[in-house]
């Protein structure tokens, strides 16, 4: 049976039985510095190395929220404040799991200017729910921004602290194990050949596994999440080596996620549709696609201009969220391609009364949207993409849905297809519609 299958542990408990009295010192001082050391490595991976992650994070959060906060200065609209009451709540929530962290009053002073911006965030928030837009702004500019500006600095200068901090217990781990090592072989050369042979394996392999244990963590810290480890076997050090590799899969999907989100709706973008429909194909259980697309969109961003078409987009989108949340199930996915175009992954059962749903408060809301002259006229005139002047309708909205059970073959590229063949065909009826493909085993 290989060495590799056993724990530290039973190593040190197997050499025990050939090594004489010389040879019981060092196991014992090996397994004392073995137990220090991994105790900090784990301390080094649970506090300071999640001190790092949660404060790139908080930094990341507060940089959004001072975007939408200018954006809802520029637009002065209202309707945009929820969005940042939730970035707040966010920025919150991370705020205390990093407070939470043991770190020694650390970050006592970035906590005591989080609650003075959360302050003057509240007098801010009031003017702007007032729709004081001068104040606001002036108050955003003089004291919101200069203290958050301030936090910035501080939250950078906390990550470095903290990745020096780590460098330097790196650093100590690395000559700890090292005079580990050297006292162990001393004490061990001091017993019989075999005791000499069995501590040095174990020192070496103690050195090795925290010298790449440390490489790894230095990886991470740096931003690098495909580091690999290189430890093997089932001892403590290669499973601690199996949970770095499913650490950094999941901090890289949550970066590719983070990225992959639409920075207008919040939305899952491509990348998380395609995986879910995926997952979905591979589970076998029957689903519904629902593709969701917007009909006259460029004509209207021609005539109204890119914000307000981007107002529509983001309004779209949360009327989405919100009928799947009341009509659809507790999994179902709701993403956005891009553009004018979403899907909504639910169940059959399901599709057709959450696309009813969609058109109809689409509809209701879409005269909203225009010029009382546009509104009453119905239409407006203006070129397509060829240069034709025409009339456009208003807005309206086209869905197809396709149901993996109704294909013999389910696939992306399948239901792809097949949504395009049938909004091809939506898009030449007047108004708004959705057609639910109840074909079978195509």
């Amino acid at each position: 049976m290989p060495l590799s299958r056993f724990s530290v542990a039973q190593k040190i408990a197997a050499g025990y039985l050939l090594v004489v009295f010389f040879c019981l010192a060092a196991i014992i001082y090996a397994l004392t510095a073995l137990n220090s050391l991994t105790q900090r490595s784990e301390e080094l991976v649970v506090h300071e190395f999640r001190a790092i992650v949660l404060a790139r994070d908080l930094y990341r959060s507060l940089l959004d929220q001072e975007r939408l906060e200018k954006q809802i200065l520029i637009l002065r609209d209202v309707s945009m404040l929820p969005l940042l009451d939730a970035r707040k709540e966010e920025i919150l929530a991370r705020l205390n799991r990093l407070a939470a962290i043991p770190l020694g009053g650390r970050f006592d002073e970035i906590s005591r200017m989080f609650s003075v911006l959360d302050e003057v965030g509240l007098e801010e928030r009031s003017l702007l729910g007032e729709e004081r837009w001068e104040e606001a702004e002036q108050h955003s500019s003089s004291v919101v921004s200069p203290l958050r500006d301030q936090l910035f600095d501080k939250l950078q200068q906390f990550r470095r602290n903290q990745e020096n901090r780590m460098d330097r217990t790196l650093h100590s781990l690395s000559e700890q194990s090292n005079k580990a090592y050297r006292f162990t072989l001393a004490l061990a050369f001091a017993g019989i050949g075999l005791a000499a042979l069995v501590a040095t394996a174990i020192i070496l392999k103690l050195h090795r596994s925290i010298a790449r244990l440390t490489e790894a963590t230095r990886a991470i810290a740096s931003g690098s999440f495909n580091h690999p480890v290189g430890l093997e076997g089932e001892d403590e050090f290669g499973r601690l080596a199996r949970d770095f590799a499913e650490m950094e899969r999941k901090l890289h999907e949550l970066q590719n996620l983070n990225l992959d989100a639409n920075p207008l709706t919040r939305l899952p973008g491509n990348l998380a549709i395609d995986r879910e429909l995926e997952s979905r194909i591979t589970s076998n259980l029957p689903f519904a696609h629902i593709y969701i697309d917007l009909d006259y969109f460029k004509a209207y961003n021609d005539r109204y201009g890119y914000l307000a078409g981007s107002e529509i987009i983001a309004r779209v989108g949360n009327l989405i969220k919100d009928v799947t949340a009341r009509l659809g199930n507790e999994e179902d996915l709701i993403g956005h391609i891009g553009g004018d175009d979403y899907v909504v992954l639910s169940t059959p059962d399901k599709a057709e009364a959450i696309s009813a749903e969609v058109t109809r408060e689409f509809d209701a809301i879409v005269p909203d949207f225009y010029s009382e002259e546009d509104r009453k006229a119905g239409f407006f005139k203006g070129r397509d993409r060829y240069g034709v002047e025409r009339h456009f309708p208003l807005l309206s909205m086209s869905i197809a849905i396709v149901c993996s059970d109704n294909l013999r073959n389910p696939s992306a590229e399948a239901i792809g297809r097949e949504c395009a063949k049938m909004k091809e065909y939506i898009k030449k009826l007047p108004g708004s519609n959705f057609l639910m493909d109840r074909r079978e085993r195509r």
